[in-house]
């Protein structure tokens, strides 16, 4: 099963590595980390690096496409060589994924006109201008088509189609193999638990790194 992880510069690490974690364990599963070009792809912190193995026209029909988000994911629809990459390998894909703001990618292609999808509490007024039908909901499957919500969800997404396509076998025995069994210090992970003050300081956050992202 190959597996393509479209990657760009500043995208979010743990969309693309928290499924990975997942995905990498699927039986007979070839994972590849695929770019525009080979080689090192830097992340949305400045910090971390990544190495591409693949270019987007090396790997044009994986069986699982996953598409994770980042701050500036809406500025690349729709010129971004991965908009491209994504319209023409949907076309063949058994699963075609994303997480967090990697939804607007997906939209951006064409993939979810009409389709109920989910990404980041903020970014789904985006969504819906892209042409899908946002759906507060931590993971969203329409089909082939599974959508996760905010960075950390989609954990729950690779978990989701582990099961879908292996069975809930499988799927429980990787979610207990990494100990996923979240207990959050703090009650604040959805705009409705967080409160007015909570959110505006993350709507602040956000804004600023995508000024510093963008300067």
């Amino acid at each position: 099963m190959r597996i393509a992880i479209g990657i760009y510069e500043r995208f979010t690490s743990l969309d693309a590595m928290g499924p990975f974690q997942v995905l990498s364990s699927f039986p007979g599963a070839e994972v590849t980390f695929v770019a525009e070009k080979e080689g090192p792809v830097l992340d949305e912190s400045g910090f971390l690096t990544v190495t591409a193995r693949a270019a987007f026209d090396d790997l044009p029909d994986p069986d699982i496409l996953l598409v994770p988000g980042g701050i500036i994911t809406g500025t690349l629809v729709p010129h971004h060589p991965i908009v491209g990459w994504i319209a023409r390998a949907h076309r063949t894909t058994t699963w075609t994924t994303s997480v967090c703001t990697g939804a607007l990618l997906l939209a951006g292609a064409g993939v979810l006109n009409g389709v109920e999808a989910t990404t980041h509490w903020g970014a789904m007024d985006e969504l819906a201008r892209l042409g899908a039908v946002p759906v507060r909901e931590r993971v969203v499957r329409r089909g082939k088509i599974v959508t996760a919500a905010g960075v950390s969800a989609g954990i729950d997404m690779a978990l989701t189609l582990a099961g879908a396509i292996y069975g809930p076998e499988l799927a429980q025995t990787l979610q207990l193999a990494m100990e996923y069994d979240p207990a959050p210090p703090y009650d604040t992970g959805s705009p409705e638990k967080a409160g007015p003050a909570t959110v505006e300081r993350a709507l602040t956050s956000m804004a600023a790194v995508m000024q510093n992202l963008l300067a």
